[in-house]
C-alpha cells in the first residue's frame, strides 16, 4: 500500500478546495445568500433525542422540526447525511418521496463541513435511528475547505493544538475535555462562593512584578510611558484586598503569564485559582482544598473517584499529610533536622549521589532531595508540609523551628497541584524577606527585579492573619479529564510560529 506524500495530499486537498469554490458559485447562482444571517431552529440536537427518546423504532412521529448543524457523514449519494451540533448529532434522510425539489437539487451541492439548516419529520428507522425526514434543506455555511479524515486528519498531535477547532470537530474526546474543563471551572466557582469568598478582579498589567519567582513578560505602555509587566501572580493585590477589610475571604480565577519553559505541565500562560482567608491558616486551607477537590470530581465525574492514564485516583478527603524533612528522612535516612549549616546538608545530599550546586542553601537542598527522591512516588492525593524557610519567603514560621514554615503543598500524580502558607503579615519581616529576594535576584543578573514599596505601604497598615492558597487549574483540569498534556486541557496553547 502506498502512502501519500505531503505533496500528494496537498494536490488533493487543493482539488477539493476547487471543486468546493465551483459548488459555491452553483449555490449563490441558484439560492443566492449561501451565508444568511440567521436561521431559527426549533429544537437541538440533545434536545431532540430526550424528547423521542420513547419513540418506537419504524415510527412516524407526526411532528414537524427544524434543525441545524454540521454535515460529518453522508451515504447514498446524500441520502442519509449524519448532523452534528454542540449537543450530538441526528441522521437526515433526503427522498423524493418526502422531500421537494430544492431539497433534492441542493445534495449535489453538499459537502462533508457544511452547515445546513433542515426542517422536516420526525421518525425512527427499523434500526432505531433517530432521524429528521427532510422536507426542506437550507445551506448555511458552504465549508470551503474539508474536514480532516476522521482516522487520519488529525492523528498528528502538533495540527490537533494549531487548529483546536478542527480537532473539536474530527475527535469527540477533545469535544468532551473541554466541556469537562468548563464544568470543572464552574464547580470551582460555585464552591469558593459557596464557602463565602468574594471573587475579585485584580490588574493583568503590572508596574512591579512579584508574588512568585519567574520571569516575566515585558511590554511598554505608551501613553503613560512605562514599562509594565504581564501579571506572574495576583499575590500581593489580593492581600491588599484583606487589607481593605472589604471581606475576609477573597478569590480570583486568574491568567498568570510567565515567560519560562514549555513542557507537558507548563504553559506560558495558566489559569490559576488564588484564595485568602482572614483569620484562617494553612491548616483551615488543606480542609479547603480537600473539600473543593472533591466537588470538582463529583461535579464532573459524579464521583469524587477518577483514573488518569489507568491510574485510580480518589479525591474524597481528608488527604495524608506529611512533613517534607520526616518523609525525607524515612526515605534516605538523612535527618536534615540534625544538620546545622549549609555545607553539611549538600555533603549529606551528595552521599545520595545527586548533583548539588555549591550555592544551595540548608534549605534548598532539602527542598531538592525531596523532588528528587519523593516526589514520582505522591499518586494519590497528600499535603506535604513544613518546607524550608529558603524557599518560602511569604510563610509564617513554624513555631520552635525556625527553618521551616507553615506552607504545604498538595501533589497528586507525582504533580505539584497547590501551593499554600499561612500568610506572614509582619510588615517589618515581610521587608526584610523582599530586600533579601531582590538581592538573590540581582546576584542572578535579574536587575530589573525591585522592592514593591507600594504593597508593603499596604502592609504597614496592617493585614489580618491569613491562609492562603494557590491550585492549578489547568494541572487539576488534566486530572479530571485524563488529559496526558496541559496542552490538551488549553483550548490554544502557546506553538512557536509555524515556518514554511
Amino acid at each position: 500500500m502506498k502512502h501519500k506524500t505531503p505533496q500528494a495530499d496537498q494536490a488533493l486537498s487543493s482539488d477539493a478546495e476547487e471543486v468546493r469554490g465551483q459548488k459555491l458559485k452553483r449555490l449563490r447562482e441558484s439560492v443566492g445568500d449561501v451565508y444568511p444571517a440567521h436561521f431559527h431552529r426549533t429544537i437541538n440536537n440533545d434536545e431532540l433525542a430526550a424528547a423521542y427518546a420513547g419513540l418506537e423504532a419504524d415510527t412516524m412521529s407526526g411532528d414537524i422540526v427544524t434543525v441545524a448543524g454540521r454535515v460529518h457523514s453522508s451515504r447514498n449519494s446524500g441520502m442519509f447525511m449524519d448532523l452534528h451540533d454542540a449537543g450530538g448529532k441526528i441522521q437526515i434522510f433526503t427522498h423524493k418521496d418526502t422531500a421537494g425539489q430544492p431539497a433534492l437539487d441542493m445534495l449535489s451541492l453538499i459537502d462533508l463541513g457544511d452547515v445546513i439548516g433542515v426542517t422536516g419529520e420526525v421518525r425512527r428507522t427499523k434500526r432505531g435511528e433517530l432521524t429528521v425526514n427532510a422536507h426542506t434543506i437550507t445551506m448555511l455555511v458552504k465549508a470551503l475547505k474539508p474536514l480532516p479524515e476522521k482516522y487520519h486528519g488529525l492523528a498528528d498531535i502538533e495540527q490537533r493544538y494549531r487548529k483546536r477547532y478542527l480537532d473539536i470537530i474530527a475527535n469527540e474526546e477533545s469535544k468532551a475535555r473541554f466541556i469537562g474543563r468548563s464544568k470543572a471551572v464552574s464547580s470551582i466557582r460555585r464552591f469558593m462562593e459557596t464557602e463565602g469568598f468574594l471573587e475579585v478582579e485584580t490588574p493583568m498589567l503590572h508596574p512591579v512584578y512579584g508574588g512568585a519567582n519567574a520571569e516575566p513578560f515585558r511590554t511598554h505602555h505608551n501613553t503613560l510611558d512605562m514599562d509594565m509587566y504581564l501579571r506572574i501572580a495576583p499575590e500581593l493585590y489580593l492581600k491588599r484586598v484583606l487589607v481593605s477589610g472589604l471581606t475576609d475571604k477573597v478569590f480570583e480565577i486568574n491568567r498568570n503569564f510567565r515567560n519560562e519553559g514549555v513542557s507537558t505541565r507548563h504553559n506560558p500562560e495558566f489559569t490559576m485559582l488564588e484564595a485568602y482567608w482572614a483569620y484562617a491558616d494553612y491548616e483551615d486551607m488543606m480542609g479547603l482544598v480537600e473539600r473543593l477537590f472533591a466537588q470538582a470530581a463529583q461535579d464532573v465525574h459524579g464521583t469524587t473517584e477518577l483514573v488518569f492514564q489507568g491510574q485510580t485516583i480518589s479525591f474524597a478527603g481528608p488527604f495524608p499529610r506529611l512533613a517534607m524533612p520526616e518523609a525525607v528522612r524515612k526515605v534516605t535516612g538523612i535527618d536534615f533536622l540534625a544538620i546545622d549549616g549549609d555545607a553539611d546538608a549538600r555533603d549529606a545530599a551528595r552521599d545520595l549521589s545527586l548533583e548539588i550546586e555549591e550555592s544551595m542553601t540548608w534549605g534548598e537542598v532539602l527542598a531538592h532531595v525531596f523532588e528528587e527522591r519523593l516526589e514520582a512516588t505522591l499518586i494519590q492525593p497528600v499535603h506535604v508540609t513544613h518546607f524550608p524557610k529558603d524557599i518560602s519567603p511569604f510563610a509564617k514560621e513554624v513555631p520552635d523551628e525556625p527553618r521551616l514554615v507553615e506552607r504545604f503543598e498538595t501533589y497528586c500524580n507525582s504533580w505539584e497541584i497547590c501551593n499554600a502558607f499561612s500568610e506572614l503579615n509582619d510588615p517589618v519581616e515581610q521587608r526584610t524577606r523582599m530586600i533579601e529576594q531582590v538581592v538573590q535576584a540581582h546576584a542572578r543578573g535579574e536587575t530589573e527585579r525591585v522592592v514593591d514599596e507600594d504593597f508593603l505601604e499596604a502592609m504597614d497598615h496592617g493585614m489580618p492573619p491569613a491562609g492562603g492558597l494557590g491550585i492549578g487549574i489547568d494541572r487539576l483540569v488534566m486530572l479530571l479529564t485524563d488529559a496526558p498534556s496541559i496542552r490538551d486541557v488549553i483550548l490554544f496553547p502557546a506553538r512557536k510560529t509555524k515556518t514554511a
